[in-house]
This record gives structure tokens, C-alpha cells and sequence, in this order.
């Protein structure tokens, strides 16, 4: 029986998660797309702790814009959150999506926003 497309994307996702973590130094930046919101975590696997976090839910300018420009807004929101942190360089997980569309453009603002990957 074929592999519905959550299987898929779990597969993918285990496959990348074996090459990349998060550390102290480096943590990592988790992106989530669900059908209507995007999410973003920077995440340090070490100590199992969220650093910081963005999310288009809720957000009143995110919900008047499609959502490669909501994307856009998380990708700056985060990269906010993270300075205030004091995160500047982070490992890019795509949690299994395309690096395409709504994914590329959060990387991309976060990156013009001066996280480095």
C-alpha cells in the first residue's frame, strides 16, 4: 500500500532531523506549515528548550495577506525574537517541506533580518 502524504513528510523529516541538531551555539529553527498558519521555533535539542518562538495566529496584519507574505512577517518576527534572545546563527530544519514557497520565504526574512544559517 502506498504512503499517504503524512508518511511521507515523516519519513523526510526523520531522515533530516538524523544529520541536524540543535546546540547551545547553533540552535535550531523549526518551521511548521499547517493549511491556513505557519509556525517557527528556535530550538535548543540539548536542553530540550524552546528560545524563541513566532507564529502567524493571531497576528492581524498576518491574517490580511496570503500566506507567502504571512510567511514573510513570521520570518521577520523571528529573527526579532531571536536577537532579543541572543541567537544570531541557527540550523535551517524544514521539518520535511520543500524548500519552496511559504518555507523559502520565512527563511529568506529571517535571513534579511539578520539571522545567519
Amino acid at each position: 500500500m502506498a504512503l499517504s502524504k503524512f508518511d511521507k513528510r515523516t519519513r523526510i523529516k526523520r531522515r533530516i532531523r538524523k544529520k541536524i541538531s540543535g546546540t547551545t551555539e547553533t540552535p535550531r529553527l523549526s518551521v511548521f506549515r499547517s493549511n491556513k498558519e505557519i509556525y517557527a521555533q528556535i530550538v535548543n535539542d540539548l536542553n530540550g528548550e524552546t528560545l524563541a518562538a513566532a507564529t502567524s495566529l493571531g497576528d492581524k496584519a498576518a491574517q490580511k495577506v496570503n500566506k507567502v507574505e504571512q510567511a514573510t512577517l513570521v520570518g521577520k518576527k523571528i529573527a526579532e525574537v531571536a536577537k532579543a534572545a541572543g541567537v544570531e546563527k541557527v540550523v535551517f530544519d524544514r521539518n520535511g517541506y520543500q524548500y519552496h514557497g511559504r518555507v523559502q520565504a520565512l527563511a529568506e526574512a529571517a535571513r534579511e533580518n539578520g539571522l545567519k544559517f
